[in-house]
């Protein structure tokens, strides 16, 4: 089964670009970011091992905190990890808009024609990650694609400067 929350039924987040999105600033610590989510529980933690050549394992590093009932994941940098990017999962997650463009649980294509004419009408400009996924341009947000069973939706990740966009 793959839950597709109704639009009625997100909660809305608003979008400051290169700060945050909804309850969560960038550089916030992980503690910081549960408890900005309402104390949510964390239903997934990702990170690495850093390993130096000669010198062996370094510290475990936190790369992601994937947050279920909010429907979003906290992705970190930085051997103190501080929030850098929020993804805003297609399926779960809170509805975020730009320019008046609903980004999140729509059809990718649908959403990618929009930033196109919006890019014609207010001459902003666009950027493809390394993923092929686009965004306006400086603005450190890109629309995501996740699978819904045989559909494809949307999703977006919202980052800090400087984030290096992995995929």
């Amino acid at each position: 089964m793959w839950p597709v929350v109704l639009d009625f039924e997100r909660p809305i987040w608003e979008w400051t670009p290169l700060e945050g999105v909804g309850p969560l600033r960038f550089g916030m610590g992980p503690e910081q970011v549960s408890a900005a989510l309402g104390g949510e529980v964390l239903a997934a933690r990702r990170g690495r091992l850093p390993w130096t050549v000669g010198r062996g394992p370094r510290q475990w590093c936190l790369e992601e905190d994937r947050f279920d009932h909010t429907g979003g994941s906290a992705h970190y940098w930085g051997d103190v990890p501080t929030l850098a990017a929020v993804t805003v999962h297609g399926r779960t997650g809170p509805q975020v808009a730009f320019h008046g463009i609903d980004l999140i649980g729509r059809q990718v294509s649908a959403i990618d024609a929009a930033l196109l004419q919006l890019a014609e009408i207010d001459e902003i400009g666009l950027r493809l990650n390394c993923a092929g996924d686009l965004g306006p341009d400086e603005l450190n947000m890109y629309v995501r694609a996740t699978r819904a069973g045989d559909a494809v939706i949307s999703e977006a990740r919202f980052c800090t400067a400087g984030w290096e966009e992995h995929g």
